[in-house]
């Protein structure tokens, strides 16, 4: 049955139905539906009067998908009527928007007041044209010493993190969210948080953590909790980038867009798809996963005559430390490296525990040198990863044959595995150092080689902060 409402010439025309057929998880189908488009909001009026949200999934002749945001828990087919809205899901935008807490639909969750909006924005955004984009090639400064001097983050890059669960990514995302800045002065900046399928708990250290240290005042938070519907987790990242979007190209500020966790977005993802009985791909996970994942990441980036920029760390946890999983797997193909956390360097007790030679930013020669962050940038990065290597290398040797087959230079390598660890990748999760810090604690640790092992810096360099003498020195 269908009942055209009338409105005015400017607005869409509504269509009711009652012809639900069935409920599936978080889906509902119908019959006889009209000119219905995909993405087109429905409004759900429940036998007992409830009203819900929901959104044309699939549209195959006269039958409707509808994907129910807030659940089909006690719904059944007879007694529902569905209302075609006749516009996309969108969201209202405005610099009001920073320093407040919403959930996944862009709706407040801090008992605030609703955002009076300058425009409305469908989020699934518009795609960029590739000959629109800049090329990414400015430093941003996280303070976190892996990231900054060896893994370096430009500004409109997509970095994400790999992690495992029980790792600490949720206090790193946390620590770069707060300690995040671009080296500029007078340009703005801020932050947009979203975070999906998180606990109570999480969700409560994140809120916690950014009142106390002031970094709420900058940064938008979307939170979505375990118990929240999976509809709504999927909608956390495009409603996250909707508002960057237009912090970022219309507000012309540099906005950092960290997403955690997603892998309870891909699980979200799967869930759907299996209610809608659509044929899997590897483990479960829909066909159109790297597809899915793209028109997220793709998102970031900066536009020719726009002074803002997206910037992109995305957070998932590897299911058993598998980097092979489709979702590291497809994400690594999507974006420009990774930040990779390794349990044994976790269980060492070194925070946070990035394990350097397999992590990777493939835009760091971008974004760095004399006039970015400092002339020896490259030459100390290059030759921190190289003594790193060679001293992993010397210490698995040494577990197979004893130390006592080390040569004398082979044990200064593992002494400087050692201190690497301890005092360049160790860092207090509220320590915020500066590029400079981090590249004179760099100094600091190439000193305990001979001069003469620093064959990836140019000499004048060596000449001006070398500050070792001879190879037993520098155990400082």
């Amino acid at each position: 049955m269908t009942t055209a409402i009338p409105n005015s010439s400017s607005l869409p025309i509504t269509r009711e139905y009652r012809t639900v057929r069935e409920v599936v998880g978080p889906l509902i189908l119908l019959d006889q539906v009209e000119d219905a488009t995909y993405g087109e909001l429905t409004s759900i009026r429940c036998a007992d009067g409830e009203i819900r949200r929901g959104r044309v999934l699939e549209i195959h002749r006269d039958k409707a998908l509808i994907q129910v945001f807030e659940g089909t828990s006690g719904m059944t087919p007879a007694g529902l009527q569905v209302k075609f809205l006749g516009r996309p899901m969108e969201m209202g935008v405005s610099t009001d928007m920073l320093g407040r807490i919403f959930n996944g639909f862009g709706l407040p969750a801090d008992g605030g007041p609703a955002i009076i909006p300058e425009e409305s924005r469908n989020i699934n955004g518009n795609p960029l044209n590739p000959w629109a984009r800049d090329y990414p090639n400015e430093f941003i400064q996280t303070g976190i010493t892996t990231i900054d001097m060896l893994n370096t983050l430009v500004r409109g890059q997509k970095l994400p993190i790999f992690s495992g669960s029980g790792l600490p990514h949720g206090p790193l995302a946390a620590q770069i969210a707060r300690q995040a800045s671009v080296r500029k002065s007078g340009e703005r900046f801020a932050v947009v948080f979203g975070a999906m399928g998180i606990t109570f708990e999480e969700a409560e250290y994140f809120i916690e953590d950014f009142r106390r240290t002031g970094a709420l005042e900058r940064t938008v938070l979307f939170l979505n909790l375990a118990d929240n519907p999976p509809v709504e987790r999927v909608a956390v990242p495009r409603v996250a980038l909707t508002a960057a979007e237009y912090l970022a190209y219309e507000k012309g500020m540099h906005v950092l867009v960290i997403l955690s966790d997603m892998t309870n977005y891909c699980e979200a993802l799967r869930e759907i798809s299996a209610a809608r009985k659509e044929v899997p791909g590897r483990r479960g996970y829909p066909g159109y996963l790297y597809t899915d994942l793209s028109s997220i990441y793709e998102r970031a980036g900066r536009i020719k005559g726009k002074p803002g920029s997206i910037t992109q760390i995305p957070v998932l946890t590897m299911p058993e430390d598998d980097k092979t999983h489709p979702i590291p797997d497809l994400t690594g193909y999507i974006t420009e490296g990774q930040i990779l956390l390794s349990r044994s360097i976790h269980t060492q007790g070194i925070y946070p525990p990035v394990d350097v030679l397999p992590s990777l930013s493939r835009l760091k020669d971008k974004g760095i040198g004399a006039d970015k962050t400092r002339e020896d940038h490259a030459g100390v990065m290059n030759q921190l990863y190289s003594a790193y290597a060679r001293g992993k290398n010397a210490k698995e040797l040494a577990v197979v044959l004893g130390e006592s087959a080390l040569s004398e230079i082979d044990l200064i390598y593992v002494r400087f595995a050692d201190a690497f660890e301890d005092r360049l990748v160790r860092q207090g999760d509220h320590e915020n150092r500066s590029i400079e810090e981090s590249l004179n604690l760099g100094w600091a640790l190439l000193s305990m080689l001979p001069r003469t092992e620093l064959k990836r810096i140019h000499q004048n360099i060596i000449d001006k902060y070398y500050q070792g003498s001879d190879p037993g020195a520098a155990e400082h």
